[in-house]
């Protein structure tokens, strides 16, 4: 029998995004969605063109890069937001716009103020004009787990005639239960049929984002809308790892569908994530968790000895890691295998990159006698999404005499190559550095967050360090990254991480290197 596709819709770029902190650069988006690409994903969600200079850039940059997924932008049902949404991807080979508007009768009473069949009206409107521009044209019914199924069926009939090729229902909420959502997609697929594609957008508010979307597919969805480790706003999204696994390991179950995502890939794409968002998986997070698969118990430690399968259902292979390749350069590493291992890892660089990554691999393998596969990660991640032409820490010196008043001396090279040193005092070591930073480079950031943690093992380990810093206060916090084995150095490199994202996503670097040029 042959098996249909679930055809896997990850937004982590857009609703990811939205998690509290979740923000990123363009720079990053672009690595992430290569990755999303190499994990086989059919439809990357890259943005909301409409939000903002930013977002419209980083999709249309994703859009020049990516060949095999088809690159989509949300838009509301407002002609500027389709409009947008139609610019910002059409680079892209394989093109989507997706367009939405509520349909409960709280949102369209309160929110909306429109009666339904003005809604109708406006939806209808969207998806002609989405139509004009691109042939793929999905439409959301914002709300959809708390809408009456009548009206559902009415708007669905009328976009579709209007050109839309995906209907999806999304649980916004996250408020229904399995066979409530299963319930909802039959009487939808046996009314739809064949004119459209259903799709699914489950939040999980109520812990069943992925038990929704997996009920869903056994009602007839074959369009799943998840992110990478379940990111999204609230408490986040479905997560694709556990969807995309659930189906593989139990294909005895889900014995008609399928999916393209090559699993090897979802490690990978796991760690990025969480390196450039700074948002961990808990450890006992499914799938990509850091305890998902390990074994303290005494007895599952003797039957995974005698049996791995005993306690593991699936390998960690199976999702691209390998517990038993951890150690493997060191400083007399050659960059041929350097690039082997990094290819291995899912990493695919250009030949600039890729000698810039080995410079600073050849100046860590000086400080840290092993390289682990996570340094690596840590090392390459820090190093693609940089921002160019940025400020850039030379140097770094602290004074803290016991009873005395912290104090740091830094050296910065700034955009157009100076190099200026500047000391400064502070409540503490970090904010004695941080306001020498302020005042080096004239911006001000108030500090919201700061984590640190270690990448690897050992006495060695690596710092990464991750910032939220508000440099403006009518603007969201930036995220900041930083690296060493001197946590206070990768505590400097964060805080400058955060305001050279801030510089480049408001175009102002550009503007610091004519006035140099001038």
């Amino acid at each position: 029998m042959k098996k249909e596709q679930i055809i896997i819709f990850d937004t982590t770029l857009r609703d990811g995004e939205q998690s509290p902190g979740a923000s990123m650069n363009t720079k990053e988006k672009i690595q992430i969605a290569t990755q999303l690409e190499r994990l086989g994903v059919d439809v990357i969600e890259a943005g909301f063109a409409a939000a903002s200079p930013g977002d419209f850039d980083a999709i249309n940059k994703i859009a020049q890069v990516v060949k095999n997924s088809t690159v989509c932008s949300l838009a509301r049902a407002l002609e500027n937001d389709i409009i947008q949404a139609a610019k910002a991807i059409e680079p892209a080979p394989k093109k989507r716009i997706h367009t939405f508007i509520a349909t409960s009768p709280i949102h369209m009473e309160y929110k909306l103020k429109m009666t339904p069949k003005q809604v109708i009206k406006k939806a209808v409107e969207a998806v002609t004009l989405a139509k004009s521009f691109v042939e793929d044209v999905e439409f959301s019914c914002e709300d959809a787990g708390r809408s009456d199924i009548g009206f559902l069926k009415e708007i669905s009939d009328a976009v579709i005639e209007a050109g839309a090729g995906t209907i999806n229902l999304p649980d916004t909420v996250g408020i229904r239960m399995p066979s409530e959502i299963k319930d909802m997609i039959n009487q939808m697929h046996a009314h739809i049929g064949n004119r459209a594609i259903i799709s699914v957008h489950n939040h999980n508010d109520l812990g069943l984002a992925v038990a929704n979307s997996l009920a869903a597919i056994e009602g007839g969805a074959r369009q799943v809308e998840c992110t990478i480790n379940g990111l999204g706003e609230r408490a986040g999204n479905a997560a694709l790892e556990e969807i995309v696994m659930a189906l593989k390991v139990r294909s005895d179950y889900y014995s008609n569908v399928e999916t393209k995502i090559n699993t090897k890939e979802i490690y990978p794409a796991s760690r990025l994530i969480a390196s450039i968002t700074g948002i961990e998986p808990q450890p006992n997070k499914a799938i990509v968790g850091r305890n998902a698969f390990a074994h303290e118990s005494g007895i599952h430690q003797d039957g995974v000895l005698k049996n791995k399968q005993t306690y593991e259902i699936f390998s960690p292979e199976e999702i691209g890691l390998n517990k038993d390749d951890t150690l493997v350069l060191g400083k007399h590493s050659g960059r041929a295998a350097f690039k082997d291992k990094l290819e291995k890892l899912g990493f695919q660089l250009s030949d600039e990159e890729l000698n810039s990554a080995f410079i600073k691999f050849k100046e860590l393998a000086d400080k840290k006698k092993d390289i682990y596969d996570d340094d690596l990660r840590a090392l390459i991640t820090s190093n693609i999404t940089s921002v160019k032409k940025a400020y850039e820490i030379v140097a770094l010196q602290l004074m803290d005499s016991t009873g005395g008043v912290p104090s740091a001396a830094v050296t910065i090279k700034t955009p157009d190559g100076q190099e200026i040193t500047d000391a400064g005092i502070g409540d503490g070591t970090i904010d004695a550095v941080f306001k020498t930073i302020d005042r080096i480079t004239g911006h001000h950031g108030e500090l919201k967050d700061y984590k640190v943690k270690s990448v690897s093992q050992g006495k060695d380990a690596l710092a990464s360090v991750t910032v939220q810093v508000a440099f403006n206060e009518d603007e969201p916090a930036v995220i900041g990254h930083g690296l060493s084995i001197d946590t206070m150095l990768a505590s400097a490199r964060a805080y400058l991480g955060a305001l050279n994202s801030y510089l480049s996503m408001k175009g102002m670097l550009k503007k610091i290197n004519s006035k140099v040029i001038i």
